[in-house]
């Protein structure tokens, strides 16, 4: 990912807000699944809040690999961690919260279609216009391109811009402003300087 690249900050009460948007974009076209699969990490939440909008009690997961800490993109997408449970003659709906290349949907599609379901479709709370492949569901599109980021994933993004500073910043203010600068984040001097103490956190994993 390039440097100075845009950024949007995305709330918890706007992934709620959008999980309804999108529960009753499912709800309205008439698909009825039987079981969520999360794509994680990032589909854990969306995913968790569409079954309860739904009504719907079974919710899995698969692990889809694509991006690290710090948008960084691996080679290409791949299952780490497969399909657990039986789907077989069931109605599918796959949920993450964003669809940036279309590459991890298509990984999980073809994934959980070889587990024999009945139908799968996939949800997603941001779709960028700039994907070549399109859920079936989104709330929200997003024109021109930026890097979402969501409350579950604002450390590692975070602390992977700033791992990547160079001079790096002597503190939390310092800090702050190359975010703000760089990659258009507002975080207040305490935000940022709890992200530079949990740094260790990722340089250990």
């Amino acid at each position: 990912m390039p440097e100075g690249m845009r950024c949007e900050l995305v709330s918890l009460q706007a992934v709620y807000d959008l999980s309804y948007q999108l529960a009753c974009q499912i709800r309205d076209s008439g698909f009825a699944p039987d079981v969520v699969v999360a794509i994680a990490r990032g589909g854990f939440a969306p995913a968790r809040f569409v079954c309860d909008f739904l009504g719907i009690r079974d919710m899995t997961s698969i692990k889809v690999q694509h991006y690290g800490a710090g948008a960084q993109m691996e080679e290409r997408a791949w299952v780490k961690y497969p399909l657990a449970a039986d789907i077989r003659n069931q109605r599918v709906l796959v949920v993450d919260d964003v669809n940036d290349t279309g590459d991890t949907l298509v990984v999980a599609r073809d994934h959980l279609a070889s587990a024999g379901p009945t139908e799968v479709r996939t949800a997603v709370l941001h779709e960028k216009a700039t994907s070549p492949v399109h859920a079936d569901y989104h709330a929200a599109e997003v024109l021109e391109w930026r890097w979402i980021i969501y409350p579950w994933a604002r450390v590692e993004d975070i602390g992977g811009f700033v791992r990547r500073m160079q001079p790096p910043p002597a503190d939390g203010e310092a800090a702050r402003a190359r975010l703000s600068e760089d990659y258009g984040l507002e975080l207040d001097t305490a935000e940022a300087e709890r992200i530079l103490s949990l740094m260790h956190v990722w340089e250990d994993a």
